[in-house]
């Protein structure tokens, strides 16, 4: 079960303060955490945890960025509902260099030059109106005029959004996985949506003991837009499946203050930080091998 925390701050400022720092947070396991204007003009912050988190911790963090008058982190279970659809309600469609991210409602703004990916409000994280997939999207438009990747992993798909990009705009097969089975039906739903069934082999993986990784490796891409956290414990793992030679790693799900604690344990494993860019406070890492 998710869990929530949430806070009331009057300035955004504070708002913004406060998610850094708890991004950053190594002991809270770098959780993420949101901003959420209110129609007062304040703002929420939001926390999520697949576990309880130390609530001594939040208020400590709490106190220390904002001082003792700040108030406590309310605790408690999130909602049953579809988050994802939710949080598509009203918006529009996306542009991240040639990619066009939309619903079914607005297939009249795909433009000439256009890659158009169409996804839907469904059960899976990925649908291109997170800064942190625009970011991913972003970097592979520029990758692509770069670099000729063969084989190419999309870790921690959700809804396919990347690996349909790639497919579509590259005419390269992917292999797309999550540790969510329903992650796993939702990208190859949409890659048959999108026309790049064919290109896409969704599978439910967790961790990279099950074969199809071994199957498929080594790899000159991987991109994992996941959280902080499992991107630094997956390090090692993410390297050792890495083409020898020439290999590129594109990371995401990223506030700006995780940045330097991700990027280190990357360098630990014998990658650069060959580029990085933020897109609505998110981060994107582009890694390459050291030379």
């Amino acid at each position: 079960m998710t869990l929530i925390a949430s806070l009331h701050l009057a300035k955004e400022t504070d708002a913004q303060a406060l998610v850094e720092a708890i991004g950053a947070s190594e002991a809270l396991d770098f959780p993420t955490a949101a901003t959420t204007e209110q129609d007062d003009k304040s703002w929420v912050v939001d926390i999520y945890f697949e576990a309880q988190p130390d609530e001594a911790l939040l208020a400590s963090i709490v106190r220390d960025v904002l001082g003792e008058e700040a108030g406590t982190f309310v605790v408690a279970p999130l909602p049953d509902e579809d988050w994802v659809a939710k949080s598509l309600e009203g918006l529009k469609p996306v542009r991240a260099g040639r990619f066009l991210v939309h619903g079914s409602h607005d297939r009249d703004k795909i433009q000439p030059g256009d890659i158009a990916i169409e996804i839907e409000a469904g059960e899976a994280f990925g649908t291109g109106h997170h800064g942190t997939t625009a970011g991913c999207l972003a970097e592979i438009d520029r990758l692509g005029a770069l670099y000729d990747y063969k084989s190419i992993l999309d870790l921690g798909t959700g809804t396919g959004v990347l690996a349909i990009a790639i497919a579509m705009a590259w005419h390269k097969p992917v292999l797309a996985t999550d540790i969510d089975p329903i992650a796993t039906r939702v990208t190859a739903e949409n890659a048959a949506l999108n026309g790049v069934a064919t290109l896409i082999e969704a599978a439910t993986a967790e961790g990279f003991g099950n074969p199809v990784f071994a199957a498929h490796a080594p790899f000159d891409l991987i991109i994992a837009n996941i959280l902080a956290g499992p991107l630094i414990a997956l390090a090692p793992e993410v390297v050792r499946h890495l083409a020898p030679e020439k290999g590129t790693i594109v990371l995401s799900g990223l506030l700006v203050a995780q940045g330097p604690s991700v990027t280190a344990a990357y360098e630990a494993e014998g990658m650069k930080l060959a580029r990085q860019g933020e897109m609505e406070g998110w981060l994107t890492l582009t890694l390459e091998r050291a030379s």
